[in-house]
């Protein structure tokens, strides 16, 4: 539920929507026909070699790509996806465990392993320019802890964050417990939306029946915080739609727009495949920032929710305030966080 970008008029009206959807079928099949090939494996090794666009708000970025470089088990994503998870970038956070700051450091581990980050002659818990070098600093010495140990040393150094480097140890890798296992995967999950990929993304598996979902509510009236319960009519804002399509195929999006970019990896503009979020905001270098989204289907259109007055309707996705893309997974929506501490 976002504040809507206005004076946008109806690209089709009236006797031609019939038209409209033709057009848009050919785009979604001549689209995922030109993307067959992609695939079986283009997109299947995606690496991290920075971050993605806008991922990390601009003021922790540059803290982020520097410290998340600081040993071989993490990586400026994988420190994002830590942050994010932890506070949703908000340095005056509290948990209810009275966990404090970006980083979320109880006070007693602060005490033990927070860092003068930015040489100023403290140490400040809220400062995410003390924070963050010590959340890297922290996994780097958690990673020292577990070297030897078999397997994947971001997972074991995750692992070791969540449980302790004892049990790690003790179990020769990641411990058979669910809330450590869980907390691995999110992370690892939540890393791939944080980090600028190598190569192709893969074509979602769920996008045409999103599509067809959102297809079936052209020129419903917009509703500002709609969701489409019979008590809205059936409306929708512009997250709101995008949530119910993707829950129309068993992927639970968060609420917001801003949150729904993090439900996975980020394609290129030229990379684009219906069935793809795509992102508008005024800050094109935060993504907390995001206030509007739609559902990509080809072309260089998209189905969106678009203000106030208006309906359900086609839009054109290049515009000045187009800020990016998520190909949603599964995985990807299943690792957000569903609630964050408050500051």
């Amino acid at each position: 539920m976002t504040v809507r970008r206005a004076g946008k008029a109806w690209l089709w009206a009236g006797g031609t929507l019939g038209v409209c959807l033709g057009f848009v079928a050919l785009l979604v099949v001549g689209t995922y026909s030109a993307a067959a090939g992609i695939a079986g494996g283009a997109g299947a090794k995606n690496g991290a070699v920075g971050l993605a666009k806008g991922a990390v708000p601009t003021l922790y970025q540059g803290l982020v790509q520097r410290w998340g470089s600081l040993c071989p088990a993490i990586n400026p994503a994988l420190l994002a996806a830590q942050l994010y998870q932890e506070s949703g970038w908000n340095p005056r956070a509290v948990s209810p465990a009275d966990a404090r700051g970006i980083a979320q450091f109880i006070p007693g581990t602060w005490a033990g392993h927070g860092i003068d980050g930015d040489g100023d002659g403290d140490r400040d818990i809220w400062d995410p320019q003390d924070a963050i070098p010590s959340a890297a600093s922290y996994d780097c010495e958690l990673a020292g802890y577990v070297k030897d140990v078999p397997g994947d040393p971001a997972d074991n150094m995750l692992a070791a964050y969540n449980a302790g480097a004892y049990r790690v140890i003790k179990h020769g890798g990641v411990p058979p417990i669910s809330e450590t296992q869980n907390y691995v995967r999110i992370i690892r999950s939540l890393e791939k939306s944080f980090a600028r990929p190598l190569g192709r993304v893969a074509p979602s598996q769920q996008a045409a029946a999103a599509i067809h979902y959102a297809q079936g509510k052209l020129g419903t009236p917009y509703l500002w915080g709609g969701t489409g319960t019979a008590a809205e009519g059936g409306r929708f804002d512009c997250s709101g739609l995008t949530q119910a399509a993707y829950d129309s195929v068993g992927v639970q999006l968060p609420r917001v727009a801003n949150d729904q970019y993090n439900a996975g990896p980020h394609p290129g503009r030229n990379e684009l495949l219906p069935g793809d979020l795509v992102f508008f905001s005024d800050d094109l270098t935060n993504s907390r920032a995001i206030r509007h989204v739609g559902i990509y289907v080809g072309g260089g259109y998209m189905i969106d929710a678009p203000r106030t007055g208006a309906v359900i309707r086609f839009d054109r996705i290049d515009t000045p305030d187009y800020f990016g893309a998520t190909r949603v997974t599964k995985e990807g929506a299943a690792a957000l966080p569903t609630h964050l501490p408050q500051a």
